[in-house]
């Protein structure tokens, strides 16, 4: 299952950064997230659904991460620990790329736990929980 699992989120991991470069739509991405799911950070609590409001949601995020110079998001590590036999608990530590004007290229790294639910070997996103991104950004001088 963990490979699984390392194969699912290298795809997203590929197909977010093909966004990023505007080679595909946000809406190719939302093969990952179950049609409802929790996301959780320093902002709260939210619940939503795999719909167009979410792809809506992902398109702004995206564009935002362009306007302030993100280029590039790796996986640095998975860690996958199981719930149960559908559950894992999916931690990714990420490196964000950022092109900063009149300097080098900053990177900011970060993790995301990711609640997934496996079925038929299909994993789904149905719940992440994050830190304070904005916060982090500040302290780098970024957006």
């Amino acid at each position: 299952m963990e490979e699984i699992l390392r194969r699912f989120f290298e795809r997203y991991e590929t197909m977010a950064n093909r966004v990023l470069a505007n080679e595909i739509d946000v809406d190719e991405t939302t093969f990952a997230f179950a049609s409802e799911f929790i996301a959780a950070s320093p902002a709260g609590v939210l619940a939503g659904k795999n719909d167009d409001s979410l792809q809506v949601s992902m398109a702004r995020g995206y564009a935002r991460y362009r306007a302030i110079g993100t280029k590039e998001l790796k996986i640095r590590k998975t860690t996958v620990t199981p719930i149960d036999n559908q559950h894992f608990l999916v931690k990714i530590d990420w490196r964000s790329t950022y092109d900063v004007e009149d300097s080098p290229d900053v990177a900011i790294d970060f993790e995301v736990h990711y609640l997934v639910q496996v079925r038929n070997d299909e994993p789904k996103i149905f719940g992440w929980i994050s830190g304070d991104e904005e916060a982090v950004l500040k302290e780098h001088g970024i957006g």
